[in-house]
């Protein structure tokens, strides 16, 4: 049977592997930012009555960092604690460069800087660090955003890597996509969106998160 503090304890855990705190989770999931703080979790009550993180609540949260049901229950089950694990970190400079990556968009080769990550997520990610302002003010210069190859199709308004076929590799969102090319927004409202051949991708990686 699961318990109070197990719920809770896994909710801190997630946010730690966002590298949030409880409020910052709960901002970027739409909820209030008191949601999920420690004076809302027990009943001004005397004595104090333990209140439970509402299945809204936790569906929000879900959705918006992309943890599937399944890697929560796993952070429930280990009673909050995440264990960590490495994946490869490069700069955006590196990513534009020949030779860093294989075919489907993965770092090639070893002796990669890492980046730590908690276990459980998916195993083919890696981080890029970014550099400079385009993509201000939803990623900033040093923030690391994990990033994992697409194997299917990209979807409108996910947040994705692409690479051309001429070296050039930029975050931005999925606007519109169709059988012939790809149509990006930028994430920067003062820079111009993109419209892509098919022909020019190299390859797309999905942004799953950031670490801020």
């Amino acid at each position: 049977m699961l318990s109070h503090s197990e719920i809770w304890s896994a909710i801190d855990a997630l946010a730690q592997r966002f590298d949030m705190s409880p409020s910052a989770l709960a901002r970027m999931a739409g909820l209030d930012p008191t949601s999920f703080n420690k004076s809302k979790r027990l009943s001004s009550d005397e004595p104090p009555r333990a209140r439970w993180p509402s299945t809204e609540s936790l569906s929000k949260v879900l959705a918006a960092t992309g943890v599937s049901f399944g890697e929560f229950a796993d952070l429930v089950g280990g009673g909050g604690r995440t264990r960590r694990r490495g994946a490869p970190l490069l700069g955006f400079a590196q990513a534009g460069a020949d030779g860093y990556f294989d075919d489907a968009g993965f770092p090639a080769g070893e002796g990669w800087e890492e980046i730590e990550l908690p276990a459980g997520g998916p195993d083919d990610v890696y981080a890029l660090e970014i550099s400079g302002d385009s993509m201000r003010p939803v990623y900033r210069d040093g923030d690391r955003i994990i990033v994992q190859p697409a194997t299917d199709e990209p979807r409108r308004g996910d947040r994705v890597v692409v690479k051309t076929t001429n070296g050039e590799v930029m975050a931005k969102e999925v606007a519109r996509i169709t059988a012939t090319r790809l149509e990006l927004a930028s994430l920067n409202p003062d820079y111009e969106g993109r419209i892509l051949e098919r022909s020019q991708i190299a390859w797309i990686a999905r942004i799953l998160w950031a670490s801020q």
